[in-house]
């Protein structure tokens, strides 16, 4: 449940509590929406069971013996108040506690309680950070509880160290058919008073942009600030003896395959699969947005206190997670010099240098095609000529650098005017006999493209719009250059980079303007993707990608030629292992997208649930099924061509029974009939099968 069931607590505020500062989360107002299940239930039983969990730490205290107590609130997402043991109020409540204190001088947490852990294979044990055990709560209020940990802390623990509390948990109410929900909250405080200096680098908001909800171990744990209290350098992973440190893990977790140790043979992961292998094997994971972004977890507009500690405090622990194959001890990989502590890491790997891709932090991570030197590609469409049936449209159209000047044809290597429609439904119009290209027609402005020095361009396609062409059709545009980056230095470089992709659409016989619908945004590709690129550059815009990836459209140069229609693909690529699991495969020019993993967890916190269609589409479009347009070419598929529903939908629901079932459904001459079971309000609303719960 994406509202319900999320606890990012970066809202803070500081309150007075017996003299003590105390930075608290702040409960946020949790709303029921239609991806919810339990939105689909009856009001009478919603208005018994009060489904939902809000954890609210009111303080925490420090006695003189070491015994340590929260005061914490237990409601439902109305303010009211929960009974743990479910006996009062609907559904029991389990919770966990932890302690943790921040030693002077450093920068991570240290948790008072640990645990030992043996091996699967019983000859490796190691210490773990672990939730408090032997404490009891006691109900002090309707849902206000004392929790008294069972672990005190020791006579000499620093009254004047920040210290954090935690709690995480969940109600069960699986006997209403309400699933189980989850929450977890922080507090910082300073036992002998002060305001606390809690770490605080990533926020949990900046990690759900792509995981939707982050959550793990169950779903118990739903925050950075709460995750950042067990994960630190006293927790070690007992089987694969690597280190559960967060900025270690996350920086490895988030690398996987690009990992040099990856690369060459090794395996990342935790915990055992009684096979040999990793119960949670991060290998093949590939970072949706370019590991070389730091800020895309760093987020320097996310609020946190020390979002810029990646570049004023660099180590070799976070460093060298991403770097694995660099040796500190014996300097190797690392210019042969030895690093004996983090002392001078600063020195050399200052925040930014003179020149990109020197040793600074930020210049060792430019992306090339992101170089600040560039001047620059902007494409824009200005207007369309000539756009009536039968005729050659004439394109007028401008391209400046990011100041603003015009940029010459001749300082280019790509321009092309891309020509589809009608836009209701691209793919099976031919723009002559001549066009290879199916239901499009791709043109180079290059050489007969017309500039003036202000960059404003014309071009004349030489093909025609065809005869009896009726409604709206489209025309987009691609751009690129090359740059050669640092020129005469032996960090010389020549890249390529392209401009937004622009869309203009035209009337071909003075009927309105009518765009394609528009179901995706680029910008929500871009909340894991952050700069969605591909074809060397060349695309990178939803709207126009459309245009080849049309229900037409095949892999034909092939030997097995899969269909790429845009929702067919998209929604195969983003099922990726998912498919696998079933069974199924899906590989286009080369490449295998059974191996993606979906970063979108699921309310367990297991990665791949693609049934959250709100991560990509806009305008309630999931609901508005494309009835009656073309059918879609799926050479490999259990139906070919396949109607345009259909084939968007068993794109993830593989089974052959899925097939059959929409075949069923489906009149020779009438079509699909989707709409009627599974149409917002129907009785298997699509929505409604996706809720989670």
């Amino acid at each position: 449940m994406r509202k319900t069931v999320m606890a990012a607590r970066s809202l803070t505020g500081l309150a007075l509590i017996g003299g003590v500062a105390l930075l608290s989360s702040a409960s946020r107002p949790h709303v029921f929406t239609k991806w919810d299940r339990v939105s689909y239930a009856s009001p009478s039983l919603v208005g018994f069971v009060r489904p939902g969990l809000n954890i609210q730490i009111v303080s925490a205290k420090i006695a003189a013996d070491g015994a340590t107590t929260v005061d914490y609130k237990v409601t439902d997402p109305k303010g009211l108040g929960l009974d743990l043991a479910g006996i009062q109020t609907p559904g029991a409540v389990s919770l966990s506690f932890l302690l943790a204190y921040i030693p002077q001088g450093q920068k991570q947490y240290v948790t008072y309680a640990t645990r030992s852990r043996t091996s699967a294979d019983g000859k490796n044990t190691v210490t773990v950070a672990t939730a408090d055990t032997g404490g009891k709560s006691v109900q002090i209020a309707d849902g206000e509880y004392l929790y008294t940990f069972g672990t005190k802390a020791p006579a000499t623990y620093d009254a004047s160290a920040t210290h954090r509390v935690g709690i995480y948990g969940n109600r069960n109410l699986t006997e209403f058919d309400m699933g189980t929900f989850y929450d977890d909250a922080t507090l910082d405080f300073v036992p002998a008073g002060g305001k606390p200096a809690p770490r605080d680098v990533v926020r949990t908001d900046s990690c759900n942009r792509c995981h939707d909800q982050l959550a793990h171990h169950g779903g118990n744990r739903r925050s950075v600030e709460l995750c950042v209290m067990c994960h630190t350098p006293q927790s070690t992973d007992a089987n694969s003896n690597n280190t559960a440190n967060f900025p270690v893990m996350i920086h490895k977790i988030h690398m996987g395959s690009s990992l040099p140790s990856v690369k060459a043979g090794k395996n990342y992961g935790m915990g055992a699969d009684g096979k040999g292998g990793f119960e949670e094997d991060w290998s093949t994971v590939v970072f949706p947005a370019d590991a070389r972004r730091c800020e895309t977890c760093h987020d320097q507009k996310s609020g946190a206190a020390q979002a810029d500690a990646y570049l004023k405090n660099p180590n070799r622990a976070a460093c060298g997670a991403c770097h694995d194959d660099v040796n500190f001890a014996t300097g190797a990989n690392h210019q042969n010099l030895p690093q004996v502590s983090d002392n001078q890491c600063s020195t050399c790997h200052i925040q930014q240098g003179e020149l990109e891709f020197d040793a600074s932090i930020k210049g060792a991570h430019v992306i090339p095609q992101e170089s600040a030197t560039r001047p620059g590609i902007v494409a824009n469409l200005i207007k369309v000529d000539n756009g009536g049936a039968g005729q050659k449209p004439t394109v007028t159209f401008t391209l400046k650098d990011f100041a603003g000047n015009g940029v010459a044809l001749s300082a280019m290597n790509r321009v092309t005017l891309n020509l589809a429609g009608p836009a209701r439904d691209f793919g099976f119009t031919s723009f002559g006999s001549d066009v290879t290209t199916p239901g499009y027609v791709t043109e180079s402005a290059l050489t007969a493209g017309k500039c003036s020095p202000d960059g404003t361009c014309t071009y004349t396609f030489t093909h025609a719009i065809p005869p009896g062409a009726t409604g709206t059709y489209a025309v987009g545009i691609e751009a690129r250059r090359s740059i050669t980056l640092l020129p005469g230095t032996v960090k010389e470089q020549t890249v390529n980079y392209g401009a937004p992709n622009k869309v203009m659409y035209f009337s071909t016989d003075g009927s309105p303007v009518t765009p394609r619908r528009k179901v995706v945004d680029v910008a929500k590709c871009n909340g894991c993707h952050v700069n969605l690129s591909v074809h060397g550059g060349n695309r990178n815009n939803a709207e126009y990608c459309v245009f080849c990836h049309n229900p037409s459209n095949t892999d034909a140069s092939k030997p097995t030629p899969q269909a790429i229609n845009f929702s067919l693909f998209v929604h195969k690529i983003h099922f990726g292992e998912n498919l696998a699991a079933a069974g199924a495969t899906y590989t286009v020019s080369g490449n295998d997208f059974t191996e993606v993993r979906f970063p979108v967890m699921d309310i367990k916190g297991t990665p791949g649930d693609t049934a959250k269609c709100y991560m990509c589409h806009v305008n309630g479009s999931e609901s508005v099924f494309p009835i009656g347009l073309n059918d879609v070419k799926t050479p490999q598929g259990l139906l070919n061509p396949t109607p345009a529903t259909t084939a968007a939908c068993t794109a993830c629901h593989v089974q052959q029974s899925a097939t059959a079932h929409a075949m069923s459904q489906t009149d020779p001459k009438l079509g699909e009939s989707c709409d009627v079971c599974h149409s917002a309000g129907a009785e298997f609303d699509v929505v409604k099968m996706h809720a989670g719960k």
